[in-house]
């Protein structure tokens, strides 16, 4: 190179061309909106206009469809196509109290599972159902589809599937980290039929983190769980059924270095007694293993010995959530290990443990957060276990409580006024007095005062159950004051359509409603047209709707659906409506309606 040439000055950089400027927003937008977790978030988000629902749109990565009939799977996977996390809802709540035939939605899962298949959603790596309908052959389908990078799969109050369709999904998803199939009512097999599904799993290493399958009614192989614990070193929630028994989990425990979550099974020994194992070993089990220090949760215990449930207690000090729902646990029983539950937040108990129990709770569970009081009989006439005196040494002793479920068999307005005093925190309150229409059964007055106290002290309230004796005077209080409530269940309770009606034009954030058994009738229902459409399901059954009223509705507001369940009455001039579900949905009425449902 010369001199000259060097001292020519270099050729002017062209510039670079800049992106469009709506390109620059939407990659603005997208990083923005990453931040956001929330789905009331988002979805506020992507109203704002065209960019940036499809900004939006391109960055959820966290689907959650919470009625599963009121969007398709093909809308649901243009609109999110990168979609990791799918949540997908389907039955009501009150399904759970056989409300529902047999068979109302028996195929809906059906199109989720050929559009997963037909890879709907490539990124998915997470599934979750909860009270949906799965048969062997969705699961079969889904587990030859899903893509190397699925992870995660859940099943909760799902029903209709088998051992065939846990051996699809253990064969065929080998990078699986969570198969969890919690309260599912499983299809019956014949013992030659059963598939021993824990031995379809690959011989290689795992990922698994999770694996729960207590509800599941069959024995696996123990060799074969075993042989899979010992090949997933990463395990941290472990969940067995009955059929595992105190010297196995024993030896499951000791392969699982890293659990935090257990789900005990059993808890006794085997027919014939364990070889090795009695009280001291198991309390050793517990102790030399570390989990005083590392278990945060225990549940299980569905066939229980009663003699080895103190053994419990040496990991009781670092518990976070303790699930005794299958355990009939006496008040000198209890007392042998909630002492040691300092930083015990959610506890669930049947009301075995009686008011003494739940007094020794509230002395020592400062931080409790959410209690569930079940019963060992759930009838009218079974005997009175709990009752207002635990409920209020409950709220005297745990005053950071959030969430409470609480069957009794009779109850007091001063006891729910001094929990609303005493957790004015409480999100959630769902109090189930089991005898119909019951008073306060000291003062025999309605039980519309303690409802009351209940929305105007929880300010945050929102979820409620209401119960026993109510007039409309507790309906005006729950429209007045219940301005955070988005799920509201009554049963049993009201004296006209003024009750509905207060409901429907006080609480401007409800989504859910769910009747049964009031008298409720055309004008309650029509006092909500200007709310319906803000509402994921309205449930309405035994009450005095008419299909004239129903017929009304479905004219007024054409993108509900109106179900009638049962079929429609004979005479449309006299007969009553058995039950109505009635939600909103983007694709309008479904196609795999079955005969006893009919859609206005």
């Amino acid at each position: 190179m010369s001199e000259e040439d060097e001292d020519q000055p270099p050729p002017p950089k062209r510039p670079r061309a800049s992106p469009p400027a709506d390109q620059v927003l939407d990659n603005v937008l997208e990083t923005v909106l990453q931040f956001l977790d929330a789905p009331g978030d988002r979805s506020a988000a992507s109203l704002v206009c065209r960019s940036w629902h499809r900004a939006e749109s391109a960055t959820r990565e966290a689907v959650a469809v919470r009625n599963i009939l009121a969007a398709s799977a093909a809308r649901t996977a243009r609109r999110f196509p990168r979609a990791r996390s799918l949540l997908l809802k389907g039955r009501p709540r009150f399904a759970d109290f056989n409300l529902l035939p047999p068979g109302w939605a028996a195929s809906a899962f059906r199109p989720w599972a050929a559009a997963i298949a037909a890879a709907a959603f490539p990124a998915l790596t997470s599934l979750n159902l909860k009270r949906i309908p799965v048969t062997d052959a969705d699961l079969e389908l889904i587990a030859r589809a899903l893509p190397a990078t699925f992870l995660e799969l859940s099943l909760l109050l799902c029903d209709g599937f088998s051992s065939h369709g846990l051996a699809s999904i253990a064969s065929h998803c080998r990078g699986l980290r969570v198969l969890n199939v919690v309260e599912c009512d499983m299809a019956v097999e014949d013992e030659q039929e059963v598939v021993d599904w824990v031995a379809a799993f690959p011989p290689d290493p795992t990922d698994l983190e999770s694996l729960s399958f207590e509800c599941y009614g069959y024995a696996v192989s123990f060799d074969a769980l075993e042989a899979l614990v010992v090949r997933s070193p990463r395990l941290k929630r472990l969940g067995v059924n009955q059929h595992v028994t105190l010297g196995q989990l024993r030896r499951l425990m000791t392969h699982a270095p890293r659990l935090t979550h257990l789900g005990t099974g059993a808890f006794r020994p085997a027919d014939g007694g364990d070889e090795g194992i009695d009280f001291g070993e198991m309390v050793t089990a517990f102790a030399n293993s570390g989990r005083g220090r590392t278990l945060v949760s225990l549940s299980g215990f569905r066939d229980l010995a009663q003699e080895y449930l103190p053994t419990i207690a040496v990991v009781c000090i670092n518990l976070r959530t303790l699930d005794l729902s299958y355990a009939p646990v006496t008040p000198n029983q209890i007392v042998m290990f909630i002492r040691q539950c300092f930083n015990l937040e959610t506890l669930w108990v049947l009301d075995s443990v009686r008011d003494e129990g739940l007094e020794t709770v509230a002395m020592y569970c400062k931080k409790l957060r959410s209690l569930r009081v079940m019963p060992v009989v759930a009838n009218e006439d079974a005997d009175e276990l709990v009752s207002e005196v635990g409920l209020a040494a409950i709220s005297r002793g745990c005053r950071d409580l959030r969430s409470i479920l609480y069957f009794c068999q009779s109850m007091t307005n001063a006891a729910v006024i001094d929990m609303s005093r005493n957790c004015p925190e409480l999100k959630v309150f769902r109090l189930c007095i089991m005898g119909r229409h019951q008073p306060d059964h000291e003062t025999g007055e309605p039980m519309d005062e303690g409802f009351g106290a209940i929305v105007q002290n929880c300010s945050k309230l929102t979820r409620l159950s209401t119960s026993g004796h109510l007039t409309d005077r507790a309906f005006e209080y729950i429209g007045k004051y219940g301005k955070s409530l988005r799920t509201l269940s009554v049963a049993f309770a009201g004296n006209s359509d003024r009750a509905l009606q207060h409901i429907l034009q006080g609480c401007s954030k409800l989504e859910k409603l769910e009747i049964r058994d009031c008298p409720f009738g055309d004008a309650g229902l029509l006092s909500g047209m200007h709310h319906f459409y803000n509402m994921r399901f309205v449930w309405m059954s035994g009450c005095n709707l008419t299909l004239q009223g129903c017929k009304e509705v479905a004219r007024q507001l054409p993108r509900m659906v109106v179900e009638l369940i049962n079929g429609p009455p004979e005479d449309e001039r006299t007969e009553d409506v058995d039950i109505l579900y009635m939600y909103r949905s983007l694709d309008g009425p479904r196609e795999d309606v079955p005969p006893f449902v009919k859609i206005l």
